[in-house]
């Protein structure tokens, strides 16, 4: 018969001898990895069972509680070890999903500016969405909105028209993480769904609005990289929509407004966290171009935010 998996609140709050950090011959990891063969063997239903005895969440696919139950295994054996704190590596995270003026059938020559800047401020600690930012932003190249860009991301003429421009939304945005001190007091990073927003829209904005590229948006988490590979999927299931129903949730709000989008992608980020995924910075962009940032490279927060200079 199946091997009984042997997984409870005695065995994961029992003490081990001492080790270091890196002694991969100690005991404790030959019972993660028995531990980790258990866990591949059980049905979906058991696995259920047994996320719900340790009160953690049962929805996902298969693959998703797998690696849920086998993370909450291992860092509770390896706390105990103090071997690894159990906190986020920010304080804080910034969710930015930007929405941008757009044509049917998306023409390579036509020009995208941001028309909407949200930020979700997730509470790593907490793990809980703290507060909000929105503003949208009136367009300089194309000032008339497209009919397909309205009817893709509900943003009407009218709202654009009495919006500010791209410098002095982002001096509002800049003021409000300042007032949340993110930077001096806290640790935080900024979060994105793929690279686009920061390499390409916000990039290509700057240089429309003359101004330098933020130095707290030169760094930043790409949670499709984080979710395919700590859920160890392949690119095509790291989709927004396809994140969320894995993980068993549904889209909540409008698809293509910037801060439903935002809130979404906060929701994927905080059941992560909540899985055991130490989110942390996987890209840059230097000198206009992006760039992949390894894991291995030293753990540091954005910057506190300022306003870009102008260029010449």
């Amino acid at each position: 018969g199946r091997q009984h998996c042997r997984i409870s609140d005695q065995e994961t709050n029992g003490k081990t001898s001492a080790a270091s950090s890196n002694d991969f011959s100690d005991p404790i990891y030959k019972e993660i990895a028995i531990t980790n063969g258990c866990i591949n063997r059980m049905t979906r239903e058991e696995l259920r069972s047994k996320l719900a005895e340790f009160k953690l969440e049962t929805r996902g696919v298969k693959d998703v509680l797998k690696k849920r139950l086998k993370n909450y295994y291992k860092k509770q054996k390896l706390m105990q070890k103090e071997h690894i704190s159990g906190d986020s590596c920010y304080d804080y995270i910034c969710v930015v999903d930007f929405e941008a003026t757009c044509e049917e059938g998306n023409p390579p020559e036509f020009v995208h500016e941001i028309i909407e800047f949200p930020v979700v401020l997730v509470n790593t600690r907490t793990l809980e969405i703290e507060d909000t930012f929105q503003q949208y932003v009136k367009p300089e190249i194309n000032p008339k909105l497209s009919d397909f860009c309205i009817s893709l991301t509900g943003i009407t003429q009218d709202i654009v028209d009495k919006a500010d421009i791209f410098p002095q939304v982002l001096q509002n945005v800049i003021e409000w993480m300042r007032q949340r001190e993110l930077g001096t007091k806290y640790t935080y990073s900024m979060l994105t769904d793929g690279s686009w927003d920061m390499s390409k829209f916000l990039n290509i904005q700057c240089r429309i609005s003359r101004i330098k590229y933020p130095s707290f948006a030169k760094k930043w988490i790409n949670i499709r990289k984080s979710y395919g590979n700590f859920y160890k999927v392949p690119r095509n299931q790291t989709k927004l929509t396809i994140m969320l129903e894995n993980l068993g949730m549904n889209y909540d709000g409008r698809p293509h407004s910037g801060l439903d989008d935002s809130k979404n992608i906060a929701r994927i980020a905080i059941r992560m966290l909540q899985d055991g995924c130490d989110l942390r910075v996987n890209e840059r962009i230097h000198g206009g171009q992006l760039m992949t940032v390894s894991s291995s490279a030293p753990l540091e927060g954005a910057p506190a935010p300022q306003m870009p200079r102008y260029r010449n």
